[in-house]
């Protein structure tokens, strides 16, 4: 079967950290493990994961309809609908965009020690939460060191190990040592807790929430 792009005429504007123009990148398609960008009005290239466009631009992941692209170092996790802008000579700290779905729900792209995740914030959980599955994706051996606890949910209580996650990276952002609870059973989904949130800022315009880090 033919697999069919999905195309967005939506330009997303990043100002390259360190050059003195700005680079106009345009996500306009995307196919499992590759996405098709137009870099200053060019023609559009198609590039896998972990490829780059002759003026640095790489594709580091594909998931879903979002993709993390790097510019000089820097990393912006791009969603299909989203407009970003960079400032090149910016000291701000490093921030996120994120455009919520039709249900009102911000998903991100992300990894965990490394391994590809897709998030889901959730203010109403008080740490990062992810499922067995991404658990051993992510080499946490939570038996071995993690702490036995149990969490509520929807479904009602959960056994859970309570662990510390090395590294934790949200569209270029990366936190160390963050705490997270492991579920007994698989979530659809690694919930973005606020054991992460609560070293952001958090702004909201809109459909889009701002993530700032802050320490």
């Amino acid at each position: 079967m033919l697999q069919r792009a999905r195309w967005v005429l939506i330009y997303v504007a990043v100002l390259v950290a360190g050059a003195a123009q700005a680079t106009e990148v345009a996500v306009v398609g995307l196919f499992p493990g590759k996405a098709v960008l137009v870099v200053d009005g060019g023609r559009p290239a198609t590039l896998a994961v972990g490829r780059s466009t002759k003026s640095g631009v790489k594709v580091v992941s594909v998931q879903g309809e979002q993709v993390v692209v790097e510019i000089n170092g820097a990393r912006e996790t791009l969603r299909l609908g989203q407009r970003v802008v960079k400032s090149a000579a910016s000291t701000e700290a490093p921030t996120v965009n994120l455009t919520a779905d039709a249900r009102g729900h911000f998903l991100a792209a992300g990894s965990i020690n490394g391994a590809p995740m897709r998030f889901l914030v959730d203010t109403g959980a008080s740490m990062v939460a992810l499922g067995r599955a991404d658990a051993e994706r992510a080499r946490i051996d939570y038996l071995k060191h993690g702490r036995p606890s149990v969490s509520q949910t929807a479904n009602g209580m959960v056994r859970t190990w309570v662990v510390k996650l090395a590294e934790v990276n949200l569209g270029g952002v990366t936190l160390h040592q963050v705490d997270a609870a492991v579920h007994d059973s698989e979530l659809p989904v690694a919930l973005l807790g606020m054991s992460v949130l609560n070293r952001m800022e958090m702004q909201r315009s809109g459909d889009t929430l701002t993530l700032r880090k802050r320490y």
